[in-house]
């Protein structure tokens, strides 16, 4: 009796045939009953047989080892009508569908052009290459999909060719303005492109052909360095490479300039605010000094025009007794009550300023100002006081890592070094709250 088993190394769909010749007749699908069938672990065995309303088929997924029976393989007795008694053989068509863990392909898609949408005159060349891995999954499927006959894998390969050249060209084509992607730096991009890829390619290859791709492998992407486009595409894109960043560096020094003239504005302004305002004291207090001297001046005018007439007031009434000049009591009385007024007043005049010039005197001097130079980006700025340095801490343009120097020190020095300057630091606010 014939053994009906697959002992192919590579396929996906196998037919198999009884012993002797191989033909289309009848005789080549004649099954013997008592033949021992074996399906192994990872085949699926198809029965295909015709019956009065059409073609049918039976599924037996291995592993499976036995002798063919109507007890054992109910299926196969509605092949067999009455009239052979399980005794004659039954015509049927037996197919083994590979349903291994991992089928492997390769597959190459050769030189097409690949264009940067910024240069669309330079289309550079590139091919690809890698594999595919994939298995069957769904064997019912699969055979609605393709005819029943030998499916080696290399016919399967026939068959994807050109849909995976149409999904690879069409995907990498649109990678430079679809994803942003410069055309000369795809080759190194080629663990990202066939993420995309496969992503684009899995789902495509199980709808069309019924297959569950495992795994695709981008194996290279190669560019023709040898090609017109790409030698223009490089000079051309090298050439506005050395644009940009010679336009960057440009900008660059111009806000470290516009920088750097705001500071020393400010700077400038801040000094020219703080000798105004010394200024303005100095003034103030000249004239403070000189509002003293007229009022001693005014009070010495009228204590003199007072003697006088303290001096005029001993001769009050004289004329009166004959028009003589004799002594008269009464004035000479009002006199010395001028007198004592005046003197008290005089005494608490020079009492006054003998306080003011004590008072001048016991003031200490204002504090030394802290004057310090900063070094900004290779400028010196500066000297700026302590409120400048302060407002330059909250302002961000002074930190612990910028060198200062003030008269007296041998060197620059970082201002977090700076065992006077600590205080500003700690007197910094915090980052502002984050905007919920």
């Amino acid at each position: 009796m014939d053994v009906i088993r697959c002992d192919q190394q590579e396929y996906l769909v196998w037919k198999w045939r009884p012993t002797g010749d191989v033909n289309s007749t009848n005789k080549e699908n004649a099954i013997r009953w008592g033949s021992s069938l074996r399906v192994k672990e990872g085949e699926v065995a198809v029965f295909v047989y015709k019956q009065n309303d059409g073609q049918m088929q039976d599924f037996i997924v291995g592993p499976r080892d036995e002798i063919i029976t109507t007890a054992n393989l109910p299926v196969i007795s509605s092949i067999i009508g009455l009239a052979y008694a399980g005794k004659s053989p039954f015509q049927a068509e037996i197919y083994f569908i590979n349903l291994a863990g991992n089928i492997q392909v390769k597959f190459g898609v050769p030189y097409f052009d690949v264009f940067d949408p910024r240069f669309l005159d330079f289309g550079v060349p590139m091919a690809v290459r890698g594999t595919i891995t994939f298995n069957i999954t769904d064997y019912k499927a699969f055979i609605k999909l393709h005819r029943m006959i030998n499916f080696e894998i290399d016919d399967f390969t026939k068959q994807i060719r050109d849909a995976l050249s149409k999904y690879i060209k069409g995907h990498i084509t649109n990678l430079p303005s679809a994803n942003g992607m410069p055309v000369l730096q795809i080759e190194r991009k080629i663990m990202e492109v066939s993420d995309l890829l496969e992503h684009r390619i899995r789902g495509s290859l199980s709808d069309d052909f019924g297959v569950n791709i495992k795994r695709f492998d981008l194996a290279a992407i190669e560019v023709d360095k040898e090609s017109d486009g790409y030698s223009e595409l490089r000079r051309v894109t090298a050439e506005q490479q050395t644009r940009t960043i010679e336009g960057q560096t440009t900008i660059n020094l111009k806000n470290l300039e516009d920088t750097q003239r705001i500071n020393a504005e400010n700077v400038e302004g801040s000094l020219l605010i703080q000798r105004e305002e010394m200024q303005r004291k100095q003034r103030l207090q000249t004239e403070s000094q000189h509002l003293t001297a007229h009022q001693i001046d005014q009070q010495t005018v009228v204590l003199t025009a007072a003697a006088d007439s303290m001096g005029s007031m001993g001769n009050i009434g004289g004329s009166g007794n004959g028009g003589g000049g004799g002594m008269n009591p009464a004035g000479i009385m009002t006199g010395m009550m001028l007198g004592g007024a005046m003197g008290g007043q005089m005494s608490n005049m020079m009492n006054q300023i003998g306080q003011n010039i004590q008072q001048q005197q016991v003031t200490p001097p204002p504090p030394p100002t802290i004057q310090y130079s900063v070094a900004i980006n290779g400028a010196t700025l500066g000297p700026f006081n302590w409120q400048q340095l302060l407002d330059m801490v909250n302002s961000g343009q002074l930190t612990k890592n910028i060198h200062v120097w003030k008269q007296g020190m041998a060197n620059w020095e970082l201002a977090g070094n700076v065992q006077e300057l600590s205080p500003i630091f700690g007197a910094a606010p915090p980052p502002p709250p984050p905007i919920v």
